[in-house]
């Protein structure tokens, strides 16, 4: 399929997992992309992998310089983008009892202030026809045990596309979410550990863990013009989880 023939994309968290994985479609189907992401030595192999139509920047979504730095390259490159997938995110465990303010600060701050600076700087470059997606989260829907910040930031994200939806009217920028569920991502099983993983698939209508390369199927339909009637939607790729 060449879906994304001549598009620009960026994708934040794109060198591992789902950001990773939905980068190697993008190009599959014919899109430029440009991953972005805190570690260079993701970044490197990442590139390895996905050849001479990607490139990589190096930065946090926490930082907004280093967001600057990310659209001053798209636009010297590219001129103008098309799409943008903002993927990044953290989240790990803490009961209520023992939740700290820093606990909640890391998550919000990357999960919540995150998304919204990657969106609104992204913005200038964006023209008419142009796809925004946010990674939500089965757990914005449903809650999830020890949980309560990543629940809560990614319940967040959801009501984002609703009022960007809104903010956006006239411009024919187009803004969804895609929300996974049990996903074996470096992040998944670094915050629900090996046995919480294996809980979190058996849950499933599946009865096993989601493949990273699923979501990208889904994050590549929203990236094109096969999405071209749909914005403020939530496309769950959750194995039923939150249906359930």
């Amino acid at each position: 399929m060449t879906r994304l023939n001549g598009k620009t994309a960026v994708i934040t968290g794109g060198a591992t997992g789902i950001g990773l994985a939905s980068a190697k479609r993008f190009v599959e189907e014919g899109a430029f992309v440009f991953i972005f992401g805190r570690r260079q030595d993701a970044l490197d192999a990442a590139l390895a992998e996905l050849g001479p139509n990607a490139r990589a920047v190096q930065g946090s979504v926490t930082d907004e310089a280093d967001l600057d730095r990310l659209y001053a390259a798209v636009k010297e490159e590219r001129g103008t983008l098309d799409i943008v997938f903002a993927n990044a995110g953290t989240g790990s465990m803490a009961k209520l009892g023992d939740l700290t303010a820093a606990h909640i600060d890391e998550t919000f701050t990357t999960n919540v202030k995150g998304t919204i600076f990657t969106i609104q700087k992204a913005l200038p470059l964006m023209r008419e026809g142009g796809s925004i997606i946010l990674t939500g989260s089965s757990a914005g829907t449903t809650g999830a045990p020890a949980m309560t910040a990543y629940s809560a930031s990614k319940a967040a994200v959801r009501n984002l596309a609703r009022t960007w939806a809104e903010d956006l009217k006239g411009t024919g920028i187009r803004v969804n979410v895609l929300s996974p569920g049990a996903v074996a991502t470096e992040l998944a099983v670094a915050a629900l550990g090996d046995e919480g993983v294996k809980a979190y698939g058996a849950m499933t209508g599946f009865q096993r863990m989601g493949e990273a390369s699923e979501q990208a199927a889904a994050a590549a339909f929203l990236a094109s013009d096969d999405s071209s009637f749909m914005t403020a939607s939530e496309v769950a790729v959750d194995g039923g989880l939150a249906q359930l």
